[in-house]
């Protein structure tokens, strides 16, 4: 709103204007917006929390300080939601198509989880909302992202550029004419050359492979008409994958305290530069990576998106004074899910985001091993000593692939390992971007 007002306000040239335009200086401004709401208005809505008795029910699993949990608040994923939505609304373009996929996103995963953990603490079932459900809305909204992708004539994508349209070629022209390049303010327009090369594509980038780019048509078994129809729903198909996996894998991963948070923040800060890099003209040319028009303002929601789980953090982190709740976890997952298709780097969230991958493999492995033992012997058998894989790290006991036993790591220390591993991760991501 506060972007907007700047814009109508712009014939009055009043000082300190021009800095809403740039990306950078609204990044900043909604992740710091988004940590103080969530530290000042998290602090309140903990003791809402806390006066209505919606505490956390914990059933004895024989973890290292487990039950010391018990009753302490959940459904603190209202903070996130706060703390994200409020700070984009304030600095964010909303006339952009990415911005409000995004803000649909986080209202809709939301309203999910809310809805999960309201007839688990109201209505005392602890099954929740049931997974058909849950999973149906995951779908749905995965087929709404899909559909936009696919119809907006605002989601398009630029092919490489011919020589003398190209920004470095610009930038020459415009230095030869002592003019003054900014590269924030860099759009198609400005190149002089009409855009040609934006097109609707169902390309996406992969690593490993030469142009880092991988086109989903190739998997259409069809041709001509038929073909265009296929490769659209194939991608359509993806889509929906993608984002029901992430928001299912950040809520297996929400099992300690700042674990999900924290490795989420690590994901939004490599989203949030990938689409920095791919909005701006200049960056993505340098790059060789797909320019995205208009994706440059995902950036600006990452930033409130990762200011929001820091602050949630500040409650969170060991000993946990908030628990997030499936309101929390299958928002972010959601967010995460929905913003790597919006940038084309879908393909990359199995390296990104290899600790939801891993933590989902680890309860599908666990379920699949203990069944398959139970039809041949007659008596399941476990591969890790409990799923998700953190706990299997804070369990006593002997593994079934080993014969010795191993002892349980704190969990302060399980979540700091986690995170490192997340650092590094996100590093490889970012570093695969130059590996041809």
């Amino acid at each position: 709103m506060i972007y907007h007002l700047f814009e109508l306000l712009k014939a009055y040239d009043i000082p300190g204007q021009g800095l809403f335009t740039y990306l950078s200086f609204r990044a900043m401004l909604t992740s710091v917006t988004a940590i103080l709401i969530s530290i000042f208005a998290g602090g309140r809505i903990i003791r809402v929390l806390q006066r209505h008795q919606i505490g956390e029910t914990i059933r004895d699993l024989g973890l290292e300080g487990q039950m010391q949990k018990k009753g302490t608040p959940t459904m603190g994923g209202i903070i996130i939601l706060l703390a994200t939505v409020v700070p984009v609304l304030l600095f964010a373009d909303l006339t952009n198509i990415y911005t409000q996929l995004l803000l649909v996103t986080t209202l809709w995963c939301g309203a999910l989880g809310f809805a999960d953990d309201y007839i688990k603490v109201f209505k005392h079932d602890k099954e929740g909302l049931h997974p058909k459900a849950k999973l149906l809305g995951q779908i749905t909204l995965g087929f709404i992202i899909g559909l936009a992708v696919c119809f907006s004539n605002d989601i398009v994508v630029r092919e490489k550029v011919p020589v003398e349209a190209s920004p470095a070629h610009f930038i020459a022209q415009g230095e030869n004419e002592g003019l003054d390049i900014d590269s924030e303010r860099i759009v198609d327009s400005e190149v002089g050359q009409k855009m040609e090369n934006v097109i609707k594509s169902t390309k996406t980038t992969i690593p490993f492979v030469k142009d880092h780019e991988f086109d989903y048509k190739v998997l259409s078994p069809f041709k001509g008409r038929m073909g265009w129809y296929s490769k659209w729903a194939i991608y359509v198909l993806m889509i929906i994958v993608v984002i029901t996996a992430c928001s299912n894998g950040t809520n297996l991963t929400d099992g300690m305290d700042g674990l999900a948070a924290g490795t989420t923040a690590i994901v939004g800060v490599v989203i949030g530069i990938l689409a920095w890099l791919s909005g701006n003209l200049l960056n993505s040319d340098y790059l060789h990576i797909m320019y995205i028009p208009g994706s440059g303002e995902i950036a600006v929601f990452m930033s409130a998106f990762v200011g929001a789980l820091l602050g949630f953090l500040w409650y969170n982190s060991y000993p946990a004074q908030v628990f997030m709740g499936d309101t929390g976890s299958l928002a972010i997952g959601g967010i995460v899910g929905v913003s790597a298709v919006l940038i084309r780097k879908e393909l990359m969230l199995p390296i990104l985001c290899g600790i939801f991958l891993v933590e989902s493999l680890s309860v599908i492995i666990q379920r699949f091993y203990f069944k398959y033992t139970k039809h041949k012997y007659g008596e399941g058998r476990r591969v890790f000593k409990m799923t998700p894989l953190h706990h299997h790290y804070q369990k006593e006991g002997i593994p079934a692939l080993f014969s010795k036993p191993v002892r349980a790591i704190p969990e302060s220390k399980i979540v700091a390992r986690f995170w490192m591993v997340g650092i590094v991760l996100a590093v490889a991501t970012l570093a695969l971007l130059k590996v041809r």
